[in-house]
């Protein structure tokens, strides 16, 4: 009972605390964003510059070839914008590329550079061979390159065929997917739930330390522990609430909800718990500045690896975000890996409880000096 009421008291003096609605604020805008700004799959036509330097003669074959991929099976006129200059251009478009056909080399190459977009020059010589000339961003992976590479010096019928006689063979079958906007909720829940917890208990604890509040518990008869687990609980209910104002409105019935609660309950006690225990090092949070940014920085980077897939080395898998970022997502999914998630969930409520204990000797300590 006196755990009970000592977490109803947090929560009013929380209520009147500025930090209390930060999160509200920020459910609010990721919500936003979600709705309003991120499109449910993203574009990912890609723009191609092209310069035909080959034969008036051989101009109507290149015509016809484009055509037969283009989508409609019409060549359009339109003028690309460069500086002040306006290009004359011809557009093609298949499903996954724009193709601009250019009448002069140079400027076909400067609009690339201008837009970072992908260029090239197809040359024939007067014996019809034909060769590519491709002018890259640098951003391009040796994969890629290699691709080109190989379709340029094989043929395409014998490549075509090799490509007919694979078997592809889905690994689950009627797997649905996430949409592009479904797809970044995961993040925004992992930095709802472990890094702004982390930031907001730390505020909590630092205000208590500035107004003497933790010192007073040497002649209370309430115990440490209780106080400390009221200030978790508050983060635990904020971060749950939050969490479900930006999943709920998006994903609709889908998700494995008890699922995710008990998922948003494990990683919020590990977030709160090592907030304490980085708070029992530091009098205020100017002090614990540096080692506050440092630990966001880091919790930051499976966030980004999460949007880069080519960058995703194996010492990322040790950074906690990563096991929510995968947590979050089978959640999502509703053919999720339940397992998966309640054994993440259990590694968390150990976690977050070995260093709420050692949060509670720490604070324990200070009551002393």
């Amino acid at each position: 009972m006196k755990l009970w009421h000592s977490f109803v008291k947090e929560l009013i003096l929380a209520s009147r605390s500025f930090y209390f609605y930060v999160e509200l604020v920020m459910a609010g805008i990721f919500l936003f964003l979600l709705i309003f700004v991120i499109p449910e799959e993203f574009n990912t036509m890609r723009d191609e510059y092209i310069y035909w330097d080959i034969p008036e003669a051989a101009r109507p074959f290149m015509e016809e070839e484009f055509l037969k991929g283009d989508s409609d099976g019409v060549a359009e006129s339109v003028e690309l914008k460069l500086g002040d200059e306006m290009i004359p251009a011809t557009h093609y478009a298949d499903e996954e590329k724009n193709y601009y056909i250019i009448d002069d080399k140079e400027k076909a190459i400067a609009i690339a550079d201008e837009e970072r977009e992908f260029a090239s020059v197809i040359h024939m010589n007067e014996t019809g061979e034909v060769t590519y000339t491709y002018y890259m961003q640098g951003y391009e992976t040796e994969r890629l390159r290699n691709i080109y590479l190989v379709v340029h010096n094989e043929n395409m019928d014998v490549l075509r065929e090799q490509f007919d006689r694979q078997e592809v063979r889905p690994l689950h079958a009627n797997q649905i997917l996430l949409t592009d906007r479904q797809n970044v909720i995961p993040s925004f829940l992992t930095f709802n739930g472990s890094l702004m917890g982390l930031f907001i208990i730390a505020s909590y604890i630092f205000l208590d330390k500035k107004e003497g509040v933790i010192k007073a518990y040497a002649v209370t008869p309430s115990s440490v522990w209780q106080y400390l687990m009221s200030k978790i609980f508050i983060i635990m209910l904020t971060s749950t609430v939050t969490s479900l104002i930006i999943a709920v409105p998006v994903m609709g019935l889908q998700p494995n909800y008890p699922l995710m609660l008990v998922f948003l309950l494990t990683t919020g006690f590990a977030a709160s718990a090592l907030g304490l225990a980085l708070t029992s090092y530091y009098d205020n949070i100017a002090q614990a500045f540096g080692t506050l940014y440092f630990l966001i920085i880091l919790l930051m980077l499976p966030n980004i690896a999460y949007f880069i897939p080519s960058w995703n080395p194996t010492w990322m898998t040790l950074i906690p975000t990563h096991q929510m970022l995968e947590g979050f997502k089978e959640i999502l999914l509703p053919s999720g890996d339940a397992a998966y998630v309640l054994w993440v969930s259990l590694g968390f409520l150990a976690a977050g409880a070995v260093l709420f204990l050692f949060a509670n000797v720490r604070f324990k300590k200070t009551l002393t000096i």
